[in-house]
């Protein structure tokens, strides 16, 4: 790549204490890659997908991250939310977009709490390695496209 690449982290506003130590591990990641990155936030977990598929089709991003976290509470809503954000981000994975999948889906605060740490599980810099490895592999490949290999 002869310019770093340029990463769209999305990042659900619910939970933001808990969403502030991922956008903070992950800017920290991505500042040591030298990777230019801009933040868009959306409301919920549900919106992440769809503002990636927009923003995918500019052609202006590299990459991208989906940062969230969805805490499980008294009613199915827990399951919806998180069959579909992954469902629907693993569509946009399959058809090309390289990204990370940094949305936490746990059982109670004190889980998201802990891999959001940086001191401790860190799920933002697995993230990191998680989204340059796509973007690698993306420019690898369409690479080869470009050179009709």
């Amino acid at each position: 790549m002869a310019e770093a690449p340029r990463i769209l982290i999305v990042t659900s506003r619910y939970y933001a204490h808990i969403v502030a130590e991922l956008e903070a591990s992950v800017a920290e990641g991505l500042d040591k890659a030298g990777v230019t990155y801009e933040f868009l936030e959306v409301p919920g977990a549900f919106e992440i997908p769809a503002a990636i598929a927009m923003a995918a089709g500019t052609g202006e991003w590299d990459g991208f991250v989906a940062l969230g976290c969805v805490i499980r509470g008294e009613t199915s809503h827990y399951d919806l939310i998180t069959n579909h954000v992954a469902r629907a981000l693993m569509e946009l994975s399959i058809s090309g977009v390289p990204l990370g999948f940094g949305v936490l889906t746990v059982e109670n605060e004190g889980q998201a709490r802990v891999r959001a740490d940086r001191k401790q599980k860190n799920k933002g810099a697995e993230v990191v390695a998680a989204v340059l490895r796509m973007v690698g592999l993306s420019y690898r490949f369409n690479k080869m496209d470009e050179l009709g290999e």
